[in-house]
C-alpha cells in the first residue's frame, strides 16, 4: 500500500516538532490500539496515537502473505462495540488480510479514529519527565508529543526475525520474509524455498504450492495441524446471530481462551477407547480449535493423555498424508513435542498439498543449512548447491518483546527497557513495568495472550487500562495533591513472575521451547511469558489486585 502523506491522515497541523500535550499517547493502531482510542474518547480523555504503518491493522496491516488469515472464527475475532458489529458482516467463518483490512476501515469510518492518529510515523524515543510527570514521545519524523499516560500498543508478533545464515548477503535471487510481502508477486512456475513450518508456513505452503514449479520446504519441527472447517457465510445467517452477540461475547470474556466452550471434566483414562475415539472423531469435526478446546481435561498436564491424543491426531494426517517418506517427517511415529505445547495452526489443505509430486520437504536436523550460494542454497551432507528463484523467510517474529525494545523506550531513570529486561522479562499483570510510571502495555507478555483470541484478551485488558486512568481522578485518589502517579514495585513483579511460572510447571509446556517463550530468537533468555490459567482467571485476579492498589505504589503527582 503506498505511503498517504501525513497531513492528510494524522490530524495534525502546522510545526510537528512542537510537543502536542495529551491526557494519553498511545502507540500502535491495531486491535489494542483502536480498542484504547475508543474507550478513552469515551470517558471524555484526550488521546492520539503514533502508529509507524500508513494505514489502520497492525498486524494485519504488515501480513499480506499468500494464504494469511485469522485462526479465530466468526463472530469472535471482532470488538464488541455495537455501532460497528451491527453494520458490518465477514464473508467466511475465518477472514483472511484484506477482508480484515476492510473490516478495520469500517472501524475508522464508523468510529471515526482518524482524526486522532499519526500514520507512518515509526516512534523511536519514549521517556519520563521527572519534573513535569509525563511521557515525552517522538516519532522518527520529528513528530513529539507529551502526555501524562502511555499506553504500548505495539503487537505481540510485530518484530521480524531475520536468522544470519551464512553467505546470505550473496545470494542473487529473490528473498521475502513472510511479514513483508509484496502483494502483487507471483511464483508461476519457479523454484521456491520456505524455511519454516509454523503457522506461516502452513498457510503460504497451501497457496503457492498450487503455482509454483517446485516448492522446497526446510524445517526443524512439523506443526501438528488441525483441520479449519472453513465456511461462507451468507449476509441473513450473519444478521440472525447478531442478536445473540451480547450472550456470545459475554461468555467469551468469562471463558478461558475467549470461545464459549467447554473442556470436558473427564481425564483422558477415564472413558472407554471406543468411547473416547467417537468423542476425538465429533471435535475434530467440529473443525477450528475444537479439538484443543473440548478436549479431556488432563491432556495438557498428563503425558501418557497426551500422547493418546497426539497418536489419534497422527491417524488423522496419514490418512490424507500418504506419503511415506513425508508422514515419516509430518506425523512421526514418536511425537516431537507434546501435543498442543506449540501453536496448532489451521489448515484447508496443507497436506494435500504436501503431498503434491512438486513439493518437497527438508528435515534441517539431518541436513543443515551450510551456506547460501548466489544461485540458492547448500545444505549440509549434500553435494550440489540446490537452486531456487525465491527464498521466503517464514522464521517468524521476536515474539512477545521485540515491538517494545526496538523503540527507544526508557525507564524513569534512563535505562532503556531492553536492558531492564536483558535477564528476563519482568511486569506486573502483565500490563505495567516497575520503573516506568504511568505506562502500560496490551496484547502483552505474562498475561494470557498467547492462549488467547486476541480481542478478547486486549479488551479485558483495555478495560483495565482504562478504568486505572480513570479511577486516578476518583474518591480515592482526592487525598493525593496534584494528579497521581502510579507504577508496581519490584515485590510485586517478583510475586506475579513466580505465580505464573508455579501455575506454568504443572503443564507440559515447559518441555516445549518455541516463540511463546522466546526460545526461537538467538541470545534471547527463554522462559515462561504466558498466563496459563485463562482469560477468566487472569481478569479476576487483576481486578482484585485492584482494591485498595495492591502491588503498586501510588504517589502524588
Amino acid at each position: 500500500m503506498a505511503s498517504i502523506p501525513k497531513s492528510s491522515i494524522s490530524g495534525t497541523e502546522g510545526d510537528t516538532t512542537v510537543p502536542r500535550q495529551y491526557d494519553v499517547i498511545v502507540v500502535g493502531a491495531g486491535f489494542s490500539g483502536i480498542s484504547n482510542l475508543h474507550r478513552l474518547r469515551n470517558d471524555g480523555l484526550k488521546v492520539h496515537v503514533f502508529e509507524a504503518g500508513s494505514d489502520f491493522g497492525g498486524v494485519w496491516y504488515w501480513n499480506r502473505y499468500p494464504g494469511a488469515r485469522v485462526d479465530s472464527e466468526t463472530p469472535f475475532y471482532q470488538l464488541n462495540i455495537p455501532s460497528a458489529y451491527k453494520s458490518w458482516n465477514f464473508s467466511s467463518r475465518f477472514p483472511d488480510h484484506r477482508e480484515l483490512r476492510k473490516y478495520m476501515a469500517h472501524l475508522d469510518s464508523t468510529l471515526d479514529l482518524r482524526k486522532d492518529v499519526s500514520f507512518n510515523s515509526r516512534v523511536n524515543s519514549a521517556t519520563w519527565n521527572k519534573d513535569r510527570r509525563d511521557w515525552t514521545v517522538t516519532a522518527e519524523g520529528g513528530e513529539t508529543a507529551s502526555a501524562r499516560w502511555l499506553i504500548l500498543a505495539t503487537g505481540l508478533l510485530h518484530r521480524r526475525h531475520y536468522p544470519e545464515f551464512p553467505g546470505l548477503k550473496g545470494y542473487k535471487g529473490v528473498i521475502h520474509h513472510s511479514g513483508f510481502w509484496p502483494e502483487d508477486l507471483s511464483v508461476k512456475g519457479k523454484k521456491v524455498a520456505i524455511i519454516g513450518a509454523g503457522a506461516t508456513s502452513v498457510q503460504i505452503v497451501q497457496e503457492l504450492a498450487k503455482e509454483a514449479g517446485q516448492l522446497t520446504m526446510l524445517m526443524r519441527r512439523p506443526s501438528y495441524c488441525l483441520p479449519m472447517g472453513q465456511r461462507k457465510f451468507t449476509e441473513e445467517e450473519q444478521t440472525g446471530w447478531k442478536g445473540y452477540y451480547p450472550s456470545l461475547f459475554s461468555m467469551g470474556r468469562n471463558s478461558a481462551v475467549g470461545f464459549p466452550t467447554t473442556r470436558t471434566q473427564l481425564r483422558v483414562q477415564d472413558v472407554p477407547e471406543e468411547e473416547r475415539e467417537g468423542y476425538f472423531e465429533e471435535i475434530w469435526g467440529s473443525g477450528g480449535f475444537q479439538f484443543l478446546l473440548r478436549n479431556y481435561s488432563n491432556v495438557m498436564l498428563d503425558k501418557e493423555a497426551n500422547k493418546v491424543v497426539y497418536d489419534f491426531w497422527k491417524r488423522k494426517i496419514r490418512e490424507r498424508l500418504t506419503d511415506p517418506g513425508k508422514q515419516a517427517l509430518m506425523a512421526p511415529d514418536t511425537a516431537p513435542y507434546y501435543f498442543g505445547t506449540k501453536r496448532c495452526p489451521l489448515e484447508n489443505d496443507y497436506y494435500e498439498m504436501l503431498n503434491k509430486p512438486n513439493v518437497s520437504i527438508i528435515d534441517l536436523n539431518v541436513n543443515p543449512i551450510s551456506t547460501f550460494t548466489p544461485g540458492g542454497i547448500q545444505l549440509s551432507g549434500e553435494a550440489q548447491a540446490r537452486d531456487f528463484d525465491y527464498v521466503i523467510l517464514a522464521t517468524g517474529f521476536d515474539s512477545f518483546t521485540g515491538s517494545l525494545t526496538h523503540m527507544g523506550l526508557k525507564n524513569k531513570d534512563g535505562v532503556d527497557i531492553k536492558d531492564v529486561w536483558k535477564d528476563g522479562v519482568k511486569t506486573y499483570l502483565g500490563m505495567m513495568i516497575h520503573g516506568f510510571p504511568n505506562a502500560f502495555m496490551v496484547y502483552s507478555p505474562q498475561a494470557p495472550t498467547a492462549l488467547s483470541n486476541g480481542p478478547t484478551i486486549l479488551e479485558a485488558q483495555t478495560d483495565f487500562i482504562c478504568d486505572t486512568i480513570t479511577s486516578t481522578g476518583a474518591e480515592g485518589m482526592k487525598a493525593l495533591t496534584g494528579a497521581p502517579v502510579i507504577e508496581p514495585t519490584l515485590e510485586s513483579e517478583t510475586e506475579w513472575k513466580d505465580m505464573i511460572n508455579a501455575m506454568n510447571q504443572h503443564t507440559l509446556y515447559p518441555f516445549t521451547s518455541s516463540w511463546w517463550t522466546g526460545g526461537n530468537i538467538p541470545g534471547k533468555k527463554a522462559e515462561n511469558m504466558t498466563f496459563v490459567g485463562g482469560i477468566d482467571v487472569y481478569e479476576r485476579e487483576c481486578r482484585e489486585r485492584m482494591k485498595g492498589w495492591r502491588g503498586w505504589d501510588v504517589a502524588a503527582g
